[in-house]
C-alpha cells in the first residue's frame, strides 16, 4: 500500500480525495492537516510515501511546507494538488522539490495515477501544466538557447547515463527502466542519483526537463 499524507484546509476536499484514492485499491491515507504547519509535522512523524499538498493553506502555505518537507523527510515524495495552474505556482513547486502538480479539476484516474507515479519515484504531471514544463521551465535565453546549454550539459554524461536520463524524462520509474535495460533496480537508481548530481539539478522533473532540451526524448 502507497502511504499518503493529504493536507487541504477544507474538510470536505480531503473527503473527496480520500474516496478517491481508497477506489484504487492500493493506496491509504495515513495522516490528514489542515495546515501547512501540520503538514510538516505529520510528514515528519509518519513518514509517508507521498505528501499530497493543497497550495493555498493557513499558517504555511502548500509551495512552503512543500519545500520543508523536501528538507526534513527526504524520504516522501511531494505532490501539488490544487485548482491553482499559475506558472509562478509551477515553477516554486517543481523547483522546490515536488515531483507531482495535479489539479483538483482533473480526471479521479489522473489523480490515482499521479499518486502511483510520484510513489514509485517517477514524475507526474497534469497535462494541463506538462506542456509549460516541457517547453522550458525556468528557462531564459529563447528555445534554441536552452537546447543548446542543456545539449553541453548533458555531454559530460556517459553512454549508459543519458539513456538512463533519456527514460527518466519519458517519466518512466525505477523498475521500469531497470525492466528495459535489463538492469537491476539498485543500479539503476543509482545510475539516477549520478546523473541528478552530475547535472546540479535537485529532482526527476528538472531533469527530465533537460532530457527534452537536450533531444534525448523522441
Amino acid at each position: 500500500m502507497i502511504r499518503v499524507l493529504l493536507a487541504d484546509d477544507e474538510a470536505m476536499v480531503r473527503a473527496g480525495v480520500r474516496a478517491i484514492l481508497a477506489s484504487g485499491g492500493e493506496t491509504e491515507v495515513v495522516a490528514e492537516a489542515g495546515d501547512g504547519r501540520e503538514a510538516v509535522e505529520l510528514a515528519r512523524a509518519h513518514r509517508p510515501d507521498v505528501a499530497l499538498l493543497d497550495i493555498r493553506m493557513p499558517r504555511l502555505d502548500g509551495l512552503a511546507a512543500a519545500e520543508e518537507i523536501v528538507r526534513t523527510a527526504p524520504g516522501t515524495a511531494v505532490a501539488m494538488l490544487t485548482t491553482f495552474s499559475e506558472q509562478e505556482y509551477v515553477a516554486r513547486a517543481l523547483g522546490g522539490g515536488a515531483t507531482g502538480f495535479l489539479l483538483k479539476s482533473g480526471d479521479p484516474y489522473e489523480l490515482i495515477a499521479g499518486v502511483r507515479a510520484v510513489a514509485g519515484g517517477a514524475a507526474f504531471l497534469s497535462p494541463k501544466v506538462a506542456r509549460y514544463v516541457i517547453d522550458g521551465l525556468g528557462g531564459s535565453g529563447g528555445r534554441l538557447g536552452r537546447e543548446a546549454t542543456a545539449r553541453a550539459r548533458v555531454a559530460g554524461l556517459s553512454p549508459r547515463e543519458r539513456e538512463v536520463l533519456g527514460l527518466v524524462g519519458a517519466g518512466l520509474s525505477n523498475p521500469e527502466i531497470a525492466a528495459r535495460l535489463h538492469l537491476v533496480e539498485g543500479t539503476v537508481k543509482a545510475y539516477v542519483s549520478a546523473v541528478l548530481d552530475r547535472l546540479g539539478v535537485r529532482n526527476r522533473v528538472q531533469a527530465a526537463i533537460v532530457a527534452y532540451e537536450a533531444g534525448l526524448v523522441r
